[in-house]
């Protein structure tokens, strides 16, 4: 029997090497989107994804900030969520169990607004097998203690990045960067310095919408963090600034996310410099376009003559 003709596009290697973490492909979900994996499971298999990471974890539960607390706008979302989380305790006695069913590896996102609340949680995911990295925000724009508060002066992302790297023994340490200043590269140098293993950018965009009736902001928050495809050039610049004059430099990979809906979104990524793909807003609107996205860059791959990921990252020519 002749055996069934493989499509060339299956031949492709999509895996890549995330500061030593090996990834089937270079999907990731965008902490803050997908929740703790239950959320999707009735609306794709989230094992079509390289590695999957978690809403926020801080060592007390949060409830948030109070609604509205998301809204769409045009070509994008803005969300003021708060951070909201079950905490620490329930995240590793009812979460770790479901994510153990993945199959995948796992970032932690974690969230604090001191120093030891990070390290607290930092600490306790050293003892997770699943776990294999923690994800720092510093950059969240939507909470009024902790997060971005770290994230706008280069001294203190050094500074925490060093800390958290600390206690953060067996695992890696991704820092997610804000959009939210001067320079991009300065904050990426600074956590490099500090030991980071990875960088995540971008987080989302301080921004406000309004209700032209009642003439007050929509979010109960007055802000939020906007994100979506109204983002995305901003987001493919930084990533290849932060690529071109830090990362590449000192072997760090960058997980780049903002805006990607289909596959031409995360080549754009890709060819900038980032070698993980965080998928996030996009899932709102269809939860299988990662699978569409991871099809189409093998096509891409493919059509160009590649047989390997590696062979289009960081290869933009300016």
């Amino acid at each position: 029997m002749e055996s069934a003709k493989q499509s060339p596009s299956t031949s492709v290697d999509l895996s890549v090497d995330l500061a030593g973490v090996s990834l089937k492909n270079p999907l990731l979900t965008a902490s803050g989107t997908c929740g703790y994996a239950d959320e999707y499971a009735d609306f794709v298999d989230l094992r079509e994804l390289g590695a999957f990471v978690t809403k926020s974890i801080s060592v007390a539960p949060r409830k948030g900030n109070d609604y509205p607390r998301v809204v769409e706008t045009r070509a994008g979302m803005l969300n003021a969520i708060g951070l909201a989380n079950v905490g620490l305790e329930a995240f590793l006695a009812e979460k770790v169990p479901l994510l153990e069913t993945l199959g995948l590896p796992v970032f932690v996102n974690i969230a604090g607004t001191t120093v030891d609340d990070y390290l607290a949680v930092a600490e306790a995911m050293q003892a997770v097998d699943i776990v294999k990295g923690c994800e720092l925000n510093i950059s969240c724009p939507n909470v009024k203690a902790g997060g971005i508060q770290f994230g706008i002066d280069p001294k203190a992302v050094e500074s925490i990045t060093a800390d958290v790297k600390k206690v953060s023994r067996a695992k890696k340490l991704i820092v997610k960067l804000s959009p939210n200043v001067s320079d991009i590269t300065e904050t990426a140098a600074a956590a490099v310095a500090g030991g980071a293993d990875a960088l995540s950018l971008i987080n989302t965009f301080t921004a406000m919408a309004i209700d032209v009736e009642t003439r007050r902001p929509i979010l109960a928050n007055r802000t939020g963090g906007l994100s979506g495809p109204a983002i995305r050039p901003i987001a493919v610049y930084m990533v290849h600034r932060v690529y071109t004059r830090v990362a590449k430099p000192a072997g760090v990979p960058i997980i780049g996310m903002g805006g990607i809906q289909y596959a031409r979104d995360a080549l754009e990524f890709l060819l900038a410099g980032a070698t993980g793909l965080a998928i996030g807003t996009a899932l709102f609107v269809d939860p299988r376009c990662l699978v569409e996205i991871k099809q189409g860059i093998a096509a891409y791959l493919a059509r160009h003559g590649h047989k390997s990921i590696h062979e289009i990252i960081g290869t933009l020519e300016v």
